[in-house]
């Protein structure tokens, strides 16, 4: 039975609304809680996931960079070591190990990688916080739903590429100096990391390139927009680590020793071949053979008239003179000499053989010293390295494939024509430089 004179309490009771807020506060509060520690546990993972991702793009470098000169146990050292330093054992396990690292090549076109253990133009690191290693992500929250860690896994691929500046055109650490009436044609690049120096009535053909650092720079005469046409648009601002100076020694020891990643094919050879004198006649050079000299004193040696340096190499540490009409067609003088007259020559120089840009017929100098020539230097697939300055004076002709790099300046007078193969360049020497491609 129910008892009326309590009727109106109870009423009043279940009408009553007072805690309410509390109830609604404590499942509030623990949604809020699940929440926020499910977002605890994704930012760790996200954080784990930057690490890791850091620490394989500076492994692969490390690697790459170290195979460029080294072997490829070597350059797995570095890369381990890179890793250790960004990710330390101690703290998150062994996050790369030797199997991880794999060199091979990269095709542009399907981006894709392949291994291939003897490679150096391309590397695929991976980096793990997993289970199996160990060493996984741990979690919070999403250990009630069963969840104890996360695997995370990331992957660099790093690969080398040349510079089309450094491929083709003139490079210069310090000033370079351009005079009047030349011709650079499309894919040409003229680079400083000082300043470009040009004088007026030049001209540059769209898709030719001038940069340096700050275009501020650059030294024109009054009006020198006007007078050298299509400059404007061939401007661009940036600098260039040119790392291929500092390696000018090192290749000219290659050469030397042997080394199958500076000598040419055209050399069939391992004997060298000691030249009698300081006067290199035609019937001294022996195809397919590296000739040596090596200079006492003040000595220097003269390449003699008209002579056709073909499928040959010298190495010495003398200063080279090139008298008239010498040629080089698949060839490669390199000097240790580090005067200003390193290699010289009065007028008529034919660095490669004019063959409309084809495979072969290049020619490379290397000097670690300076390069001067007075008039009529021909490049044609040629290259010019100077651990110092490059001279040239009027009408140089490199319409079919010219690279000149000099860790001091280049200085051209007028009447050059100087444009872009593309091809036909294939035994210049280069340094090596890095992208990460994924």
């Amino acid at each position: 039975m129910v008892d009326l004179d309590h009727l109106p309490l109870l009423r009043n009771f279940l009408r009553n609304e007072d805690g309410a807020g509390t109830a609604y506060s404590l499942l509030t509060l623990a949604a809020m809680a699940m929440l926020g520690g499910y977002a605890i546990d994704v930012s760790n993972v996200m954080t784990a996931r930057t690490n890791l991702q850091v620490t394989a793009d500076a492994a692969a470098h490390a690697a790459l960079l170290k195979r460029d000169t080294a072997n490829a146990e070597d350059a797995k050292l570095a890369a381990l070591a890179m890793a250790e330093k960004n990710l330390p054992s101690q703290d998150h396990g062994v996050t790369l190990t030797t199997s991880d690292i794999v060199f091979g090549d990269w095709n542009e076109v399907t981006r894709t990688f392949t291994p291939r253990a003897s490679s150096r133009s391309a590397v695929q690191v991976t980096a793990r916080q997993t289970s199996a290693n160990t060493n996984p992500v741990p979690v919070f929250l999403l250990q009630f739903v069963g969840m104890d860690s996360w695997d995370v896994i990331n992957k660099a691929t790093y690969v080398t590429y040349h510079p089309t500046c450094l491929r083709e055109g003139f490079v210069a650490e310090d000033v370079v100096d351009i005079q009047s009436n030349n011709s650079f044609h499309d894919g040409f690049c003229v680079h400083s990391n000082n300043y470009v120096s040009l004088n007026s009535n030049n001209y540059f053909e769209p898709g030719t390139v001038v940069s340096m650092p700050d275009l501020d720079d650059l030294e024109l005469p009054n009006s020198g927009y006007k007078t050298n046409t299509g400059l404007s648009e061939a401007l661009r601002e940036g600098g260039w680590n040119i790392r291929v100076v500092d390696r000018i020694q090192d290749i000219i020891n290659g050469i030397a020793s042997y080394d199958p990643r500076y000598v040419p094919d055209y050399i069939t050879s391992q004997v060298p071949v000691p030249l009698a004198g300081t006067t290199v006649t035609q019937a001294m050079l022996l195809p397919g053979r590296i000739h040596t000299y090596t200079c006492n004193g003040n000595k220097r040696m003269t390449i003699d008239n008209n002579v056709l340096m073909s499928k040959v190499v010298l190495v010495t540490n003398c200063e080279i003179k090139f008298s008239q009409g010498v040629a080089m067609e698949d060839a490669i003088i390199a000097t240790t000499n580090t005067s200003a007259d390193s290699l010289n020559a009065p007028s008529g120089l034919r660095v490669g053989k004019k063959d409309n840009c084809a495979e072969g017929g290049g020619a490379q100098l290397l000097t670690m010293g300076s390069v001067k020539v007075a008039s009529a230097l021909e490049m044609y697939n040629g290259q010019i390295l100077a651990k110092n300055d490059i001279e040239f004076a009027a009408n140089a002709d490199g319409i079919q494939g010219a690279a000149m790099v000099a860790g001091g300046t280049i200085s051209g007078t007028s009447n050059m024509s100087m444009g872009y193969c593309g091809s036909g360049m294939e035994d210049n020497f280069h340094a090596e430089y890095f992208k990460l491609v994924e």
